[in-house]
């Protein structure tokens, strides 16, 4: 699912993808992904359910399409959950990073308009008791954060 964060003052927009991946293997996702970060010129890119413990600056580039790239992540547990958020250095930089077992927060300056974001990359566990969980780890993120 693609976003687009639009600013009215300036009509000016941040593109955001989003996209539950359901594993990251390699090949066709790869591709699917870089296909359309470079036709909609993406800003930040936050997949769910990687299924990949780790990322490398080869595989980041490789999904990204080009070097400009930066990324943080949370592993996968297992071949369980996964989550990976990639952003263009040139237009977001990132100066926070928070992780929890279910989500990521980066936060930052979108540089086009010096406006400070936070966003939340989120893949939510399938039991009720760690969905609460969750939302409470969600909860107080925000308390700990009042200008975002």
């Amino acid at each position: 699912m693609c976003w687009q964060l639009r600013l009215e003052k300036t009509f000016l927009t941040m593109m955001i993808l989003s996209y539950n991946c359901r594993g990251l293997g390699r090949g066709v996702k790869w591709a699917a992904i870089r296909k359309l970060n470079l036709k909609y010129k993406v800003d930040l890119v936050c997949l769910q359910e990687t299924k990949k413990e780790n990322f490398t600056k080869n595989i980041c580039q490789n999904i990204w399409g080009d070097s400009t790239v930066s990324w943080e992540s949370v592993p996968s547990v297992h071949i369980a959950g996964g989550l990976l958020c990639m952003w263009n250095n040139s237009h977001f930089e990132v100066n926070r990073r928070v992780k929890g077992r279910s989500f990521l927060m980066i936060a930052g300056t979108w540089i086009k308009e010096n406006l400070k974001l936070f966003i939340v990359n989120v893949y939510a566990p399938c039991d009720l008791a760690g969905k609460r969980e969750l939302w409470e780890e969600l909860r107080q993120l925000k308390e700990s954060n009042p200008e975002g």
